[in-house]
């Protein structure tokens, strides 16, 4: 056994994190579905960096997300077919298609935005202040980690 605060306490509270997270994840996809039923979380945030974006091509949305490409062929053709995305010619080269949200798509991610943050604010409603800030520190510390080159 090792002393108070070394590897095997670590390891817990690693897998607590894991676990945690498994279940907020697990959460975030049931309650997109609840939010808007033809809305996956995968095309609520794909539709989410788009407007960020202010469009950008199919292949950088893979980028970003370190998606395969078919996966988000796939969700780019559902969201072009729902018609919440379309494609216009990059002006500065025609051979490029950029992806851009429809008005339709604009109102959908506003809706869903909306319903998303009061749910945040209701299950957080109680925390303190100090609190929602090193929760939010820590996820934007978490999220802002990139894979050192050359490990897979």
């Amino acid at each position: 056994m090792v002393n108070e605060g070394g590897p095997v306490e670590a390891d817990e509270t690693v897998e607590t994190i894991q676990r945690e997270m498994t279940a907020f994840a697990r959460r975030a996809r049931a309650s997109a579905g609840r939010m808007h039923p033809e809305l996956s979380l995968v095309s609520y945030t794909l539709l989410g960096h788009l407007e960020e974006s202010g469009g950008c091509r199919a292949t950088d949305l893979a980028a970003h997300y370190a998606l395969d490409k078919s996966t988000v062929s796939r969700q780019v053709a559902a969201l072009e077919q729902a018609r919440l995305i379309e494609r216009r010619l990059d002006p500065d080269d025609h051979r490029v298609q950029v992806l851009h949200l429809t008005e339709a798509g604009r109102q959908i991610l506003a809706q869903v935005t909306d319903s998303r943050r009061a749910a945040f604010r209701e299950r957080l409603a109680d925390w303190p202040a100090d609190d929602l800030e090193r929760f939010a520190d820590y996820l934007v510390r978490y999220n802002a980690w990139v894979r050192p080159e050359g490990e897979d």
